[in-house]
């Protein structure tokens, strides 16, 4: 049996639009600028959406943030989705997971300047999105705040040919979801049966787009707060 022994497919964005438009049954030699401006419209408005359907794996990092004594509030990178896990580290090297409180819950904290280890975090989620941190940090049993993070997916251009910022299992769930919005514009009649087509493609990614270890429950976790 001979095969390639490659591992390199990974169409760019020009090549995928190309391809959802067939799909439609707009051949490439009649496609206008205002197709193409569609299509990176209608691309970035989906990756929008994936980010508010489930943690997208690729797109987690770790960030760390120096802690000031005293100093209870940080920024947050305008480009975070969420806040998945945070933990302290103290100047020996040893971590200590810290657990989100809600809003409510911060509020409810009688003594909000009150100093120590820090043991809760609340993430408010605004357009320049900060954490909290309480006990506030005392300068010495807490240095650094670490937290893995959601981050946006990179924006997707035509220019290029420039590569969409997902891994290889997501390709045709992206390209059947770009199909199907691309039909609701351009060919309504088949939006109907492409979005079905769209919805199990992307089923079947975030199936796969999981971190594959042994569940736990625990009482003291809940769900994400709003």
């Amino acid at each position: 049996m001979t095969t390639s022994g490659t591992y390199a497919f990974n169409p760019g964005l020009g090549e995928i639009v190309l391809y959802a438009y067939m799909n439609l049954g707009i051949r490439p030699t009649s496609l206008l600028q205002e197709h193409m401006d569609t299509a990176r419209m209608a691309t970035n408005m989906m990756l929008s959406r994936w980010a508010n359907q489930g943690v997208n794996l690729w797109a987690v990092d770790l960030i760390t943030t120096p802690l000031v004594e005293g100093q209870s509030t940080y920024a947050v990178e305008g480009n975070t989705v969420m806040i998945l896990d945070a933990y302290t580290t103290t100047d020996q090297g040893i971590d200590r997971v810290i657990m989100p409180i809600s809003r409510t819950e911060y509020a409810s904290y009688p003594n909000k300047t009150q100093q120590g280890f820090p043991t809760s975090f609340w993430y408010d989620r605004l357009i320049a999105p900060t954490i909290t941190l309480w006990p506030v940090p005392d300068g010495t049993s807490a240095t650094t705040l670490k937290y893995y993070r959601v981050r946006q997916i990179q924006d997707s251009n035509l220019r290029n040919n420039e590569n969409v910022e997902i891994p290889y299992l997501w390709l045709e769930a992206f390209a059947d979801g770009l199909t199907y919005r691309l039909a609701r514009i351009w060919n309504p009649q088949l939006a109907v049966p492409l979005k079905g087509q769209a919805d199990e493609s992307y089923m079947i990614a975030s199936n796969q787009n999981v971190e594959n270890v042994g569940m736990f429950i625990s009482p003291m976790i809940s769900s994400y707060f709003r």
